[in-house]
């Protein structure tokens, strides 16, 4: 007896291929939107299902389902260009053996990848609180770790992609393969008057717009919730438009609008000449000897682990060591990426929607870093890395400006631990305290940069060394705890050592972790923690609100340097604590401008091809709440234009560099 699913299976073949056969050579093209939009629909209400209550807390549920069936009928046309381009030739009698084949293992393999990439869909909400996009597109170039960090803490999603992927394609062939038994039913002449008409009505739908400008995500983008605007695209979609900006991304600012470039240089204080943001730094501790330097950048440990900074209570020793020096207590973070913070930290490059210079062409030479400045000056530049630097395109992008010696995970001998990402924290920072004590006694001025992974799934670490926050072990904030762990034993090392009286440190995060909200930028998880003590540097609370691509000009200017540098950053050694400021936070296609002013922190949020929104951000309760524009509504939108496409012209007219 047939089984209830085969009866129904066969009634779905009968019911399609009754359609789609009325269209001769063009049947497995309608069969694939059929079935693709009965696949991306109930993979949508899924999701929907899933994150129901933030999804009715926009208001917008009918329309996300709706839309969302726009949006897939955008993508099943696009994934029928191709065969369509072919048609006029393959799809003739004489080759319709070769047709029939061919569209056959494209819709299966079209199938199958759509099926997949919905599969994929919620462990990447899970981690990145949006569909597959950028992000996704981008750690396909690093298969061995990622593979080796889904295996070790995803195992569920790679079984759920893989065996979700066996079915669609077991169901696929089942579905397609009356296709294969077809007769040629369509003269020639037939097949050559109807597909000019077939394509363009295929065009049409993948524009879905008949106005100047085709559809894209920002027409979809309905709720002030970036994750439910994701839901109304299918990641299909999402993954192709992600790999579309990326190839056309160093002119990416425009999807905020334009501007002359005079006002951009007006507004921003720059000026017309070779380097158009280089300025003279007039140190704020004048030193005969300037200082050494250490940044230790830390994977993911935003202001939501720090109890003084309103969040967890995993970072005692942080706590502890912020009494000692320069405390950050309204830092923002760039964006969302480590590759943003690195770019922040160590080159003062504020934020664009292009991807961080660390991985874009023109800013792999000649590009300003502190390294670049500092190796001028006789200091041995260094970056010290627990796993493989080639990852996010550090290494090429470090060696190309500036860093002379690069320590990775193969260079750890024996180490203590090792995760998915490399070895742990606690080798890193072990590492760096006798990597700094051979360049002290070598005598010659150094720089470090070392970047911590500890805290990034799976969130391995050794056991023993903490006494958990939480069950189970591997969590995020058991992570944070191992790390806070090796930052007290590093600095009780690093206090005792002849090399603290002539060295500055700073601990900064890269980005908070997981960086989600219902906000068209999440302000709240962009407040990441900084710290900047050693040498003679005197214990102070700054209270104003703050950039990271404020610290690279801060710390030069505590170290002593006077130097020409392109840097926009301001120098907040030079400036009382609670100085008000500024900060910029780039979130997937949103940019967000923060000014601090008597009335609270004024925000603006720069959105692709829509009108800017305003509101007002409390730091207190971290609670961003819309508002109508001020009275100095246009000024600030011009201010925060200008500053995300100052950073863009400069990278393209490769500007930002020394002298």
């Amino acid at each position: 007896m047939k089984t209830k699913q085969t009866r129904w299976l066969n009634k779905l073949h009968q019911f399609v291929w009754k359609i789609s056969s009325k269209l001769g050579p063009f049947a497995p093209l309608i069969a694939m939107l059929l079935l693709g939009l009965l696949v991306l629909s109930a993979a949508r209400l899924g999701l929907v299902l899933w994150k129901l209550e933030r999804v009715n807390n926009t208001g917008k549920l009918t329309q996300v389902l709706l839309q969302g069936i726009r949006v897939d009928f955008i993508q099943l046309c696009i994934l029928s260009l191709v065969p369509l381009l072919l048609a006029p030739v393959l799809a003739t009698r004489q080759l319709f053996k070769a047709w029939q084949k061919f569209t056959y293992v494209w819709v299966v393999l079209a199938i199958v990848l759509l099926v997949f990439l919905e599969a994929a869909t919620p462990g990447f909400i899970n981690e990145y609180d949006i569909r597959p996009n950028r992000i996704f597109v981008e750690y396909l170039k690093y298969p061995n770790e990622v593979f080796s960090m889904m295996w070790r803490g995803f195992k569920i999603d790679i079984f759920a992609g893989v065996g979700s992927a066996v079915v669609a394609f077991w169901l696929a062939h089942r579905y397609m393969k009356p296709w294969l038994g077809a007769q040629p039913a369509w003269s020639n002449k037939k097949l050559w008057t109807t597909w000019p008409l077939i394509f363009v009505l295929a065009a049409l739908g993948m524009r879905s717009s008949l106005g100047h400008r085709p559809a894209n995500p920002a027409m979809f983008a309905i709720t002030a919730d970036s994750m439910v605007n994701s839901l109304v695209l299918n990641s299909g979609y999402s993954v192709v438009y992600a790999t579309y900006n990326l190839l056309k991304e160093t002119k990416s600012s425009d999807i905020y609008g334009k501007m002359l470039r005079e006002e951009i240089f007006k507004l921003t204080g720059a000026k017309e000449a070779d380097i158009p943001t280089l300025t003279t730094l007039h140190p704020s501790h004048k030193r005969d000897k300037p200082l050494n330097l250490v940044i230790i950048l830390q994977e993911s440990m935003g202001a939501t682990f720090v109890e003084s900074l309103g969040g967890t209570p995993v970072t005692p020793n942080l706590e502890k060591l912020k009494e000692q020096g320069i405390w950050f207590e309204q830092l923002y973070a760039t964006g969302t990426r480590s590759v943003r913070g690195i770019e922040a930290v160590t080159a003062g490059f504020a934020p664009t929607p292009a991807d961080s210079t660390v991985k874009l062409s023109k800013s792999q030479k000649n590009f300003f870093t502190l390294a670049a400045l500092l190796k001028q000056r006789g200091y041995i530049t260094e970056f010290i890395y627990g796993g493989e630097s080639h990852f996010d395109n550090m290494r090429s992008f470090f060696t190309g400006n500036g860093v002379d010696h690069i320590i990775e995970q193969k260079d750890y001998k024996n180490p203590i631990f090792t995760s998915s990402w490399g070895v742990s924290d606690e080798d890193l920072l072990n590492k760096t305290h006798e990597q700094i004590l051979a360049h002290h006694k070598s005598g010659k001025p150094f720089f470090t940069i070392a970047f911590s992974s500890s805290n990034h799934a799976p969130f391995e670490f050794p056991d023993g060394r903490v006494t958990l926050y939480e069950q189970p072990k591997n969590t995020d904030n058991n992570a944070v705890k191992y790390v806070d762990y090796t930052i007290g034993e590093f600095f009780k090392k690093a206090q005792q050592s002849e090399y603290w009286k002539d060295t500055i440190f700073l601990i900064v995060a890269d980005h908070d972790i997981r960086v989600r909200g219902v906000s068209l930028v999440p302000i709240k998880h962009f407040h990441i923690p900084a710290l900047i003590l050693g040498a003679d540097i005197k214990p102070e609370r700054f209270t104003g609100v703050a950039s990271q691509i404020d610290l690279p000009v801060t710390l030069l200017s505590l170290m002593g340097i006077e130097a020409q540098h392109p840097m926009t950053g301001r120098d907040l050694s030079s400036i009382p604590p609670d100085s008000p400021g500024r900060a910029m936070m780039q979130y997937n296609a949103n940019f967000g401008w923060m000014e601090q002013t008597a009335n609270g922190n004024q925000v603006v949020v720069l959105r692709a091809d829509k009108a800017p929104a305003h509101a007002i951000y409390d730091a207190k309760t971290k609670e961003l709440k819309e508002a109508t524009p001020p009275a100095n509504s246009k000024l600030l939108e011009q201010r925060a234009l200008a500053n995300v496409l100052l950073p863009d012209l400069l990278y393209n007219e490769q500007r930002y560099r020394l002298p």
